[in-house]
C-alpha cells in the first residue's frame, strides 16, 4: 500500500514539473575571469554562462555577483552588485571592490528563466587574479 502511495506522489510531482518547467532543471555552468580595476582592490570581472549539459549561453538573466572570503567567514563578504550582459550572448560583466587580497569565493546568483547559484573561488592580488585549486587531504588524521 505504502509503495503504491509513493508511486501516485511520484507520477503526479513529475506531470505537475512537465516539460513548461524544463527551465527549472537547468544548471548553470560558469567561466569567470577577473582582472584589476582602476581603483585599488576593484577588480573588473568578466563571466561567460552556460547550460551545464548543453553548453549554450545563458542570456537574458538577472545575475548578482556576491563575495566572501571563506578563510574569515561572516568577516570579511562583499555587498552582490548586478552584472550587465554584453552583447555576447552569455557573457555579462561586473565590477567588484573587496576588501582585501586573498582567496574569495564569489558568489554567482541567477534569476529569471534559469535559477541557480554557482560559487567560483579565486585568489585576488594587487596585479592579477588566478584561480584557486581546492587543498587535497593529506590522508593523515
Amino acid at each position: 500500500m505504502r509503495s503504491a502511495t509513493y508511486a501516485v506522489t511520484a507520477i503526479a510531482m513529475l506531470a505537475f514539473c512537465g516539460p513548461e518547467n524544463a527551465h527549472a532543471q537547468v544548471r548553470a555552468k560558469a567561466e569567470v575571469s577577473c582582472r584589476p580595476g582602476a581603483e585599488k582592490l576593484q577588480y573588473d570581472c568578466v563571466i561567460k554562462l552556460a547550460n551545464s549539459r548543453t553548453s549554450e549561453p545563458l542570456s537574458g538573466l538577472t545575475l548578482m555577483v556576491g563575495a566572501d572570503m571563506p578563510s574569515m567567514p561572516a568577516a570579511h563578504n562583499v555587498r552582490p552588485v548586478k552584472a550587465t550582459e554584453d552583447e555576447d550572448k552569455g557573457t555579462y560583466r561586473a565590477r567588484i571592490a573587496l576588501e582585501m587580497h586573498g582567496d574569495w569565493a564569489l558568489r554567482l546568483d541567477l534569476s529569471g528563466a534559469v535559477r541557480d547559484r554557482v560559487i567560483k573561488i579565486l585568489r585576488f592580488e594587487s596585479d592579477r587574479v588566478d584561480e584557486t585549486t581546492p587543498a587535497r587531504p593529506s590522508g593523515r588524521h
